[in-house]
């Protein structure tokens, strides 16, 4: 076999390899997740998503009457944070958590504001008319769907309890790992956004 037809065909390919040191790709990048969004927040005023702009956003489908999940991740959420805000102000400053119900028939503003201010001062609760968060919804690839009904008119909602990091400008860059702890979401936060 030829010596310089082998070389070169090393060369090429090793042009395809990432170069030990570089940053690895972001796992959402370039993922259909995001997209457009006219809600209310806690305090009853209305944000899109342009609302966000400049600023990460780390984006949450949940609902306030959540037995366990929801409250779980939004104190890692909350609790990855501060941490953050311990050992990268700067970063941390350019981070806002978004809480987004999935349960806008209970979760009103007034609702939200309760919830979300016991986990972070600048969590921010979003609601909206259902057609808006059920947009909103699949815009991000979440699911949401209502529950049986008891008796006493209670219900569950069967839901994603994803955390996506988006980016400056609203673009997917990866999950954030809530159920591991404030460890793993500050970690997690830390290795993408920059």
């Amino acid at each position: 076999m030829n010596n310089r037809f082998v070389l070169a065909a090393a060369l090429a390919f090793a042009g395809c390899a990432p170069a030990p040191d570089a940053p690895a790709r972001p796992p959402l990048e370039g993922a259909r997740i995001g997209g457009a969004f006219a809600l209310t927040d806690q305090n009853g005023q209305a944000v899109t998503d342009r609302s966000f702009d400049g600023r990460y956003r780390l984006m949450y489908f949940g609902y306030t009457f959540c037995p366990d999940v929801c409250p779980v991740d939004m104190q890692n959420v909350g609790g990855g944070l501060r941490l953050l805000e311990r050992s990268d102000p700067a970063l941390a400053r350019r981070i806002v958590p978004v809480f987004v119900t999935v349960d806008p028939a209970r979760d009103t503003p007034a609702v939200l504001k309760q919830f979300v201010a016991a986990f972070h001062p600048r969590m921010v609760g979003l609601t909206g008319s259902q057609a808006a968060i059920d947009a909103t919804v699949k815009a991000y690839g979440n699911y949401a769907k209502k529950g049986a009904v008891t008796p006493g008119g209670g219900y569950l909602m069967d839901h994603m309890n994803a955390v996506y990091l988006m980016d400056p400008a609203g673009k997917p860059l990866a999950l954030i790992p809530a159920d591991k702890g404030p460890e793993a979401v500050a970690a997690e936060v830390r290795k993408w956004a920059r």
